[in-house]
């Protein structure tokens, strides 16, 4: 199976030019000016953005939570991702505690094997680092192609170690070429607002937010940097929502310490106000919480500056039924908002047409980045000879409104309702295969492939 894509105006991280592309199979072959080769289809890109698909790095499908699941499983996140360009999405494994990262890693299988519409990976989130634990991770990264570890610096007695087990753990991914990922919040204090909130009969959404102020995530941030810096294991702080946080890996680079950093696309454009409105609110709780006006100019302004790596989505997704399980006590509101279809588009209506971002930036912390850090590079996040031929074409003026009512995530709210964005993802190209055209999805569940991942050799 061929095809030509013609005229397309191609965007990536570094370049900007129109020119034709010839894919034959799962991969691009050729890239130039008027190309002669003959195909079985040909895509007319002529007035089109021609770009990588988008790789979203925090997603959580089919996910255990507080008693219940994230309502978009394997299938309909990865159809919703491709929806809105994304092609590639790496999902978390949760270790439980007293139970090995093998049956772990069979569980997640056991829900996204041959389900999968886009291409999927692994990060594995290590809740319980013992001397067992740590003789699986070379296993992991050299043979089972997961080379990320996510670690919680929050959820006591449920998902977060302590710094003796966040040392041991670096120690042993350095060793073996892995990365290590960290939520970056101070669980201790957190849970100490809350249960102070709740004594005091405040059980609204609000409080959910006003008990993780920026001073956890800043400290908890820090501390991550310097143990980080110490073990000299590349970090990666997830979901960065607020100046303080920032400023502390902007304080850690002038002394040549380096961590990445993803930020989410509801940081950049949704505030706390949102918090306000009596349990409506729980609509968008989430950990961190969103922040303010001041911390989207210090998010925006971080990609600008190289800060800033990654925009991502923590896509996790319940039901506004599932919500209600907080209606009285914040505290038990399912975690989480629906993004994973919504991210490149609102990402470039709000950065690229409000001039906030360039097209290259754009293609950089919405694939590029991600696949370089996570060892997909050049496979995935770019466009060249030899790359997977994961393709979207937008229009970047065609103006559309986003809605729970033509969205294809599972979830019956949007996070984003009636929010007018300019510039549309019209055709998705996942290795070779046409997967939306016209807003229809042309493959089936089970066409998403697990991608295995390299060690951490292209650092960026």
């Amino acid at each position: 199976m061929s095809i030509l894509i013609k005229n397309g105006n191609i965007i990536t991280a570094t370049d900007n030019y129109v020119a034709d592309i010839f894919i034959e199979g799962e991969v691009i072959v050729a890239i130039g000016k008027n190309l002669p080769h003959q195909a079985d289809t040909i895509i007319d890109a002529t007035g089109k953005l021609v770009m990588p698909g988008g790789i979203d790095p925090h997603v959580h499908l089919d996910m255990p939570f507080m008693g219940t699941y994230s309502s978009d499983n394997y299938e309909t996140g990865t159809r919703a991702a491709l929806f809105g360009g994304t092609t590639t999405v790496i999902d978390f494994i949760l270790q439980k505690q007293g139970n090995s990262l093998q049956t772990a890693l069979q569980e997640w299988k056991g829900r996204s094997d041959n389900n999968c519409v886009g291409d999927y990976s692994f990060h594995m989130a290590v809740t319980d680092y013992n001397e067992n634990t740590q003789k699986e991770i070379q296993h992991f990264i050299e043979q089972e192609g997961i080379t990320s570890f996510k670690t919680f610096m929050a959820y006591k007695g449920a998902l977060m170690i302590d710094d003796r087990q966040m040392i041991g753990l670096m120690e042993e991914v350095k060793k073996h070429g892995g990365l290590i990922n960290v939520h970056a919040t101070n669980g201790d204090m957190i849970d100490y607002l809350i249960a102070k909130h709740k004594a005091a009969g405040k059980t609204a959404p609000l409080y959910h937010y006003l008990s993780q102020p920026e001073v956890t995530e800043a400290e908890a941030s820090e501390r991550f940097v310097e143990m980080a810096a110490y073990t000299q294991c590349p970090g990666y702080i997830v979901h960065l929502t607020c100046e303080g946080a920032l400023n502390a890996v902007r304080n850690a680079t002038q002394k040549n310490k380096k961590v990445f950093v993803e930020t989410c696309i509801q940081y950049l454009i949704l505030d706390a106000s949102l918090y306000e409105q009596n349990f409506e609110g729980a609509k968008w709780v989430m950990s961190p919480p969103l922040r303010e006006k001041k911390d989207q100019a210090t998010l925006w302004a971080g990609i600008n500056q190289g800060l800033v790596q990654v925009v991502a989505t923590d896509h996790c997704p319940f039901m506004w039924q599932q919500k209600l399980l907080g209606k009285d006590d914040f505290s038990k509101i399912p975690n989480g908002h629906p993004a994973i279809e919504n991210r490149m588009e609102l990402l470039f209506s709000e950065g690229v047409n409000k001039g906030k971002i360039t097209l290259n930036k754009f293609v950089e912390v919405s694939s590029t980045n991600a696949a370089k850090i996570f060892g997909m590079f050049p496979k995935k996040g770019t466009i060249a000879i030899g790359s997977d031929a994961d393709i979207i074409l937008l229009d970047a003026n065609e103006k559309h409104t986003l809605s729970a009512k033509t969205h294809h995530m599972n979830v019956d709210y949007s996070g984003y309702e009636g929010w007018q964005v300019t510039g549309k993802i019209k055709t998705v190209l996942l290795r070779g295969k046409i997967a939306i055209d016209n807003n229809e999805c042309k493959v089936d569940k089970g066409y998403g492939k697990f991608i295995k991942r390299n060690k951490v050799s292209q650092i960026i």
